[in-house]
């Protein structure tokens, strides 16, 4: 079964990969490694939502965005190896969260992604991560993601 059936087995499609917003590209390849830019939720070129974690934004639907981020983040991974099948490993996610100071959940949100890896890759879908709060991200993004894949 490719990654894309399980995607679809999980009622998910991959994505366009989002145009940047600076001068950067979505993915670069170093040696065997794929490095993600940070992706936010997109959606047909449109953020599903806005605002910060604690306040306008709940921890569930936060969880939801970051498993849209980290799907954002597989396509722009395809984009560069053609294949989402090449993914040998996940090795590291970092995950900003935009959120109130007193939010403390930033690993709970982060889940979203995580988990959404593990369905996919199985065991090689288990990675190191860093959930980081933050005051704001681009374009008033709750979360974004960055993907870190090993391939083949």
């Amino acid at each position: 079964m490719t990654i894309e059936q399980k995607l679809a087995e999980l009622g998910l499609e991959l994505p366009s990969v989002a145009a940047p917003a600076g001068a950067y590209v979505p993915a670069v390849i170093s040696g065997n490694l794929v490095f993600t830019a940070g992706q936010i939720p997109l959606v047909d070129g449109v953020l599903m939502a806005t605002g910060k974690v604690g306040n306008e934004i709940s921890p569930e639907f936060a969880k939801e965005i970051a498993q849209r981020c980290a799907l954002n983040a597989l396509a722009a991974i395809k984009s560069v190896l053609g294949d989402l099948s090449r993914v040998k490993r996940v090795v590291k996610v970092v995950g900003f969260v935009a959120s109130t100071p007193e939010f403390t959940g930033q690993p709970g949100v982060l889940n979203g992604a995580s988990e959404l890896l593990g369905k996919v890759f199985g065991d090689a879908g288990l990675h190191a991560r860093s959930a980081v709060g933050v005051a704001s991200l681009p374009l008033d993004a709750p979360v974004e993601v960055e993907l870190i894949v090993e391939f083949v």
